[in-house]
């Protein structure tokens, strides 16, 4: 076990060391992290939503998406009963709706309702998605691959992979032919209870690609 004492790195190994802080650093190091808010309709019809903060893009041409769930819920449930899942862009605008989303409901229950939100429906996908989200990624189920440890220990996280078929963006975040991140105003999520807000965003030139001579 490892003790952290000031002034010294802390080091541990998460397969069988404790970090030796009063809360876990984990997920206060890799951030920003983009929300997924992850919108879905059971096999039954109950629409559903959630916030997931382990999601990202994982391939641009073509665009697909991932999202992981730590234990089993009803978003990825009703993905795999229905082959589709919706993604709704997460900002400040709506923040306290998707923290309210985030709430553990019984599975007959109407996230959306229960947050106050508008749904509309999706136009490639046979799914509800948040009306006032200024961007929403339409997505098939790909796959879902569930992790597996080396120290062989049981683990309960599943990815889920979901192929981009439909993307809407509102008019009002698009400036100069762009798509405006200060216009859109996402929010991330960092460790602990902490959020961020994406407020001034800066350019930078790629580099030229040098081929070294052989």
């Amino acid at each position: 076990m490892n003790f952290h004492l000031e002034g010294q790195t802390v080091f541990y190994d998460p397969r069988s060391q404790s970090h030796g802080l009063a809360h876990d650093p984990w997920l206060a190091l890799v951030v920003p992290r983009p929300i997924g808010w992850i919108s879905t309709v059971s096999a039954a019809g109950v629409p559903n939503l959630a916030p997931y903060s382990f999601f990202n893009a994982v391939s641009a041409r073509p665009p697909f998406v991932m999202f992981a769930s730590g234990k089993r819920k009803d978003t990825l449930t009703n993905a795999q009963e229905t082959g589709v899942f919706a993604v709704n862009m997460a900002v400040a605008s709506l923040s306290g709706e998707m923290n309210e989303t985030s709430a553990e409901l019984d599975p007959d229950m109407d996230e959306f309702a229960y947050a106050g939100l508008d749904m509309a429906p999706c136009q490639n996908i046979d799914c509800p998605h948040v009306a006032d989200s200024p961007v929403v990624i339409e997505c098939l189920l790909n796959h879902v691959h569930q992790l597996s440890p080396s120290s062989g220990r049981d683990c309960t996280t599943e990815i889920a992979y979901g192929e981009v078929v439909g993307i809407h963006i509102d008019d009002s975040v698009i400036r100069d032919g762009r798509v405006s991140l200060s216009g859109l105003a996402p929010i991330a999520r960092l460790g602990y209870l902490d959020f961020a807000q994406l407020r001034d965003p800066f350019t930078m030139a790629r580099p030229t690609s040098r081929v070294r001579d052989e």
